[in-house]
């Protein structure tokens, strides 16, 4: 990418968005073009096909997603797959109308089958069953990969897709009704510090196992993805490493310094097994995650802090 190109990015004022944000000005990218879901509502065809005719912008970053931790895909399940749905099918179609020829689009380690063989590899795209809970934002997030595939097929655009594995870091979601196991873990066990208290709850068994990826390292991926001779297919992003659920708490709680106990609330679902991407592709382009678990957390914590005493 030229320094001085239009760049899109749908989405920059969440995690994912904003960390490919700082990465572009931090490159030396002087050209963003942003819009709030107040200047611009996604889920609007005609806005967004008006909008990008009028900025005709080189490339496209669609971060723009509802998401949420297993609890809230599980709830409000239509506005999962409805929202992703529209956004997704509105940016593609209105970028291939608008002549971008470049876009990079955020997935879901959740497309793959619940009971994927591990390490997760892009061709067990579609070979099973998904996970229940959240089903319906994996389909959307399956239909963007297919939009993509299909109008790079039909009308030789390069739109590239990529899959990370859990994120976490920067404006990351701290609500507990509605907010991922990483970012849960770090204000459940701030507060229980807080408060003096003895025991941390962790939802589930403890023992899923999941991978993490610091944000920042993400955005460092689109970046790299975008800016290489890639035109087309799908890579999983992440770190190649994972660890179970109480293993996570340990290290939180460590960062945290809350000593108490872990205490596992069963009642509560576990979500799928176990989620480890093969990043094997990425590798082979280059590129690999370079922070650690331990920093990454100690990172979204001193976030946490800001944002808390904000």
């Amino acid at each position: 990418m030229e320094k001085t190109a239009k760049i899109y990015i749908a989405g920059h004022r969440g995690m994912v968005g904003s960390a490919i944000a700082r990465r572009l000005v931090s490159d030396g990218y002087t050209n963003l073009v942003t819009r709030s879901h107040a200047e611009l509502d996604l889920t609007t065809q005609a806005a967004v096909v008006s909008f990008l005719e009028q900025e005709k912008p080189d490339y496209i970053f669609l971060a723009a997603a509802k998401v949420g931790g297993i609890h809230a895909n599980n709830v409000y399940r239509a506005e999962f797959i409805y929202q992703n749905l529209m956004m997704e099918a509105n940016v593609v179609h209105a970028a291939w109308l608008a002549g971008v020829q470049r876009l990079l689009f955020l997935g879901s380690s959740c497309i793959y089958p619940r009971d994927c063989p591990q390490p997760i590899k892009e061709e067990y795209l579609l070979s099973g069953p998904l996970e229940p809970t959240n089903e319906p934002y994996a389909i959307a997030k399956i239909a963007g990969i297919k939009l993509c595939e299909n109008y790079n097929r039909q009308y030789g655009t390069q739109y590239v897709s990529a899959m990370p594995t859990n994120l976490y870091g920067p404006s990351d979601n701290y609500d507990l009704d509605n907010s991922h196991v990483l970012p849960a873990l770090i204000r459940k066990a701030h507060e229980a510090k807080v408060r003096g208290d003895k025991e941390l709850v962790v939802w589930g068994s403890g023992r899923p196992m999941r991978e993490f990826l610091y944000v920042d390292d993400m955005a460092d991926a689109c970046v790299f993805l975008m800016e290489s001779a890639v035109s087309e297919g799908l890579f999983n992003v992440g770190t190649g490493e994972d660890v179970t659920i109480r293993e996570l708490a340990e290290v939180v709680m460590s960062v945290v310094g809350f000593e108490g106990k872990i205490v596992l609330d069963t009642g509560k679902p576990d979500g799928t097994p176990r989620k480890l991407l093969n990043v094997d592709r990425m590798s082979e382009l280059g590129w690999a995650a370079s922070t650690s678990l331990q920093d990454g957390i100690g990172k979204a914590y001193a976030d946490f802090l800001t944002r808390s005493l904000a």
